[in-house]
């Protein structure tokens, strides 16, 4: 069975910030023990199927929320739960997306003693203003405390996470952001554009013309500078939105094109992000999460409550792989629902692209014979190009140009039918 990675969501908040459309909940934490329960009961149900003690999994990833909220025990019965059920790789990345405020040397501690050895902590800026105006409790200086008592625990892979475009931001306050951020030496960086979410506090805002964005060309002009820069400070870009620290001779090329394999991307490269935009599967636990495979799309009730009760009284016979009692919604893909998704993950990863050799592999057709005038036309208007794979020495991929990265929605657009 193709290796599949685990999603784990902890739907749990101090305070939900304006700009956030996640499944999340704030003043429900006292529900933390028995979501927990839950969770593991969630894993033991998908764990009875007959072909999952075989199933490798590369990747475990926490999100949220604030995972961090749990505690350092909690973290362990999960990771105990997991490593029982399933057969998690000797060097799987397990992942736990953090608060820089709600993290002490004890928490991290006990979270790296329970098998979590890669963090991801939500930043977004360097700005007190800025900070303020997310609505984020933390300050700056509370994040140099938790990078620095992050590496006393042990932990050596640690993402930090930025959001440019606020309302009000400048280049110049963006570029202090990054210049700051690199002098943590982080291993990995994602920085993501402000999306106005419908029904959120910042969408209703910006509706009544109460927040002021910058306009797209300076929005552009942050992410092409942030390309450059983190570049030439030693970072390798490979999705749209993220970069790896590059060491000399970590990474090697291959002679094949095993796209299900992480060796041909910097080694601080997200792998379980990489399983995604792979579009390979993964299952999704917890209240609201999503998962793909069996061949299924499918997601988990979204109230926490409702999880909670679906997976404790649930009495009906347990669904069929990869499904469990807490979900609620599923759909079979089609190949064209497969081919749809493909195209759009993999042309996020901006060196490796869609090579035509995989993608044949997959669907039994080549690129071309499937999108023939998408390709040309894409190329014409320079935002794909054709190469040959600078990590794939014998592969042919198709890839987003420069000004395609800074117009990607226009092109997935190209391929949703």
């Amino acid at each position: 069975m193709t290796d599949t990675s685990i999603y784990l969501h902890i739907p749990f908040c101090k305070h939900r910030c304006a700009y956030c459309d996640f499944n999340t909940y704030a003043g429900q934490e006292s529900l933390i023990p028995t979501y927990v329960e839950a969770l593991i009961r969630e894993i033991e149900c998908i764990g009875s199927h007959s072909n999952v003690p075989t199933l490798n999994v590369p990747t475990v990833f926490f999100g949220g929320g604030t995972p961090s909220l749990l505690s350092g025990p909690q973290f362990n019965s999960v990771m105990s739960g997991l490593s029982s059920t399933f057969n998690l790789s000797a060097n799987a990345e397990a992942t736990i997306e953090a608060n820089p405020g709600t993290i002490s040397p004890e928490k991290l501690e006990a979270i790296r003693k329970a098998g979590i050895n890669r963090i991801s902590l939500g930043v977004q800026s360097s700005v007190t203003e800025e900070l303020r105006m997310l609505e984020r409790e933390h300050d700056f200086f509370t994040v140099i405390e938790a990078v620095s008592a992050a590496r006393k625990a042990g932990f050596d892979n640690l993402n930090l996470d930025l959001i440019y475009a606020l309302p009000e931001q400048t280049l110049e306050s963006w570029q202090t952001t990054v210049k700051r951020v690199l002098e943590l030496q982080p291993e990995h960086i994602s920085a993501y554009a402000l999306t106005l979410e419908h029904g959120t506090p910042f969408g209703k805002w910006s509706q009544r013309g109460l927040l002021p964005l910058p306009d797209p060309d300076l929005a552009a002009d942050m992410y092409e500078w942030t390309m450059d820069y983190l570049q030439q400070s030693g970072y390798a870009q490979y999705e749209i939105s993220n970069w790896a620290r590059t060491v000399e001779g970590q990474r090697s090329k291959v002679n094949d094109v095993q796209l299900s394999t992480f060796d041909s991307f910097p080694n601080y490269a997200c792998k379980h992000n990489i399983q995604y935009w792979r579009s390979l599967p993964y299952l999704g636990l917890g209240a609201g999460a999503h998962g793909y495979a069996g061949g299924y799309r499918y997601s988990n009730a979204l109230r926490i409550k409702t999880y909670i009760d679906r997976l404790t009284h649930s009495r009906s016979t347990n669904p069929p792989f990869p499904l469990s009692p807490a979900t609620v919604n599923q759909r079979k893909q089609t190949q064209r629902d497969d081919i749809s998704d493909y195209m759009i993950n993999n042309l996020r990863l901006v060196e490796a692209g869609v090579a035509d050799s995989d993608f044949r592999s997959r669907f039994g057709s080549g690129l071309l014979d499937v999108f023939p005038k998408e390709i040309q036309e894409l190329i014409r208007d320079g935002l794909l190009e054709k190469k040959t794979s600078e990590v794939f020495e014998t592969a042919e991929v198709y890839r987003l140009t420069r000004r395609g990265r800074l117009l990607g929605n226009q092109v997935f657009l190209r391929f949703v039918e």
